[in-house]
């Protein structure tokens, strides 16, 4: 079942990679077209602003450039060094391209300082303007189209490319309205929005760094998935509870994830067999997404001593303001031993401190039996 679903994963992957690679073909063509009517606008029209927008329109190219190759290197196969693919390669393509937008920025912002400095007169035309402001509907086109296919693909780099055609748009259009102020008024701001852009440009690079450095460390999956995974294992007969889900990030289009789910301390592992791997095509089939662990809790049942032991405990345990859940609780009177996994938020100054505390208030409310607590990280929604 696992490399039937895996085998479904690899073909959505390559529709995924050939929709990126038409769209960042797209980008390149759009932007060096840009790149040239710009650059010779400003030129001729001695406008550093558009020149620099022309620049930021090369940059654009060399970034739709790095989004090809790096989605083609994200999709080799996996190999015997790396068994989970290359698909992270496309975050590394997303912070070369963030890098670049930021050197580009810092550039910008150095020789707008310069014409601070020492200004020069510009000499808008009316094509130089007829220019600008075609590129401001060429940009706004493009970038809608290139982020909604980002979005739609879960490409990190088209959406970042998306934005910051959108973006361009918006400073093409400050452009012309400082090209009219001094038209109008003979009031040039052309250096000082030139250093605007550049500001706008340096925090757009940052913004994507540390986007993209956020999904290589690893984030908080998305609440929504995170529900409905669980809601989907726990509308499995026989699921007493779900818990202690992780999601494994290897790639924008690829995770992997486990999970606990609570049985009846009777059930065989003849039938745990058979419930896990309906708990996998369930999950699969509901929310396109591959479990591929399915941990087990075990519960008292039959036991009205071992249901008051457990309400009691997890009432002392979420009287504390930091404990969020209580789970795999589990009383074995011949060995007297109680076993229990504790959550405790990430928002308390201190979690194995408020772990010890619970622990040692349970243990001294049950001295008759051994208590063993695990501290569990409150990973998912």
């Amino acid at each position: 079942m696992g490399k039937e679903h895996q085998n479904e994963a690899d073909h959505l992957s390559k529709g995924r990679e050939a929709v990126i690679i038409r769209t960042s073909i797209l980008g390149i063509v759009a932007n060096l077209f840009l790149a040239g009517f710009k650059a010779a606008a400003g030129l001729l029209a001695g406008s550093i602003a558009i020149v620099l927008d022309a620049v930021n329109n090369l940059s654009d190219a060399l970034s739709s450039v790095i989004t090809i190759i790096g989605t083609k290197l994200a999709s080799r196969p996996p190999d015997k060094k790396h068994p989970m693919g290359y698909r992270r390669i496309e975050y590394i393509a997303t912070m070369i391209i963030a890098m670049i937008i930021l050197y580009a920025g810092i550039t910008a912002l150095v020789e707008s300082i310069k014409k601070i400095l020492s200004p020069e007169t510009p000499d808008y035309s009316t094509v130089t303007l007829i220019i600008v402001g075609s590129a401001v509907v060429i940009k706004l086109l493009l970038g809608s189209y290139v982020k909604r296919t980002g979005k739609s693909v879960r490409s990190d780099s088209l959406i970042a490319s998306g934005t910051d055609a959108l973006m361009d748009a918006i400073i093409s259009a400050a452009t012309l309205v400082a090209a009219f102020i001094f038209l109008l008024f003979h009031i040039s701001l052309e250096a000082w929005l030139a250093a605007v852009i550049a500001v706008i440009i340096i925090k757009s690079g940052i913004e994507m760094l540390l986007d993209t450095l956020g999904n290589i460390l690893g984030r908080r999956p998305d609440p929504d998935l995170s529900k409905r995974i669980r809601a989907a294992v726990l509308s499995v007969p026989e699921v007493l509870g779900a818990y202690d889900l992780l999601i494994h990030n290897y790639g924008p289009d690829f995770s992997l994830g486990s999970i606990h789910i609570e049985v009846a301390e009777n059930m065989t592992a003849h039938r745990i067999d058979e419930l896990t791997r309906q708990i996998q095509n369930t999950v699969y089939s509901s929310c396109g997404f591959i479990l591929t662990t399915v941990g087990i809790y075990s519960r008292n049942v039959g036991s009205g001593q071992a249901a008051q032991i457990r309400t009691e405990l997890c009432r002392i345990a979420l009287s504390h303001q930091y404990v969020q859940q209580v789970h795999g609780v589990f009383i074995d009177f011949d060995d007297k031993r109680i076993t229990f996994d504790m959550v405790v938020s990430f928002d308390a100054p201190d979690r194995k401190a408020v772990y010890n505390h619970v622990w040692s208030e349970i243990a001294a409310r049950y001295p008759e039996f051994q208590v063993f607590a695990t501290l569990d990280a409150d990973t998912a929604d």
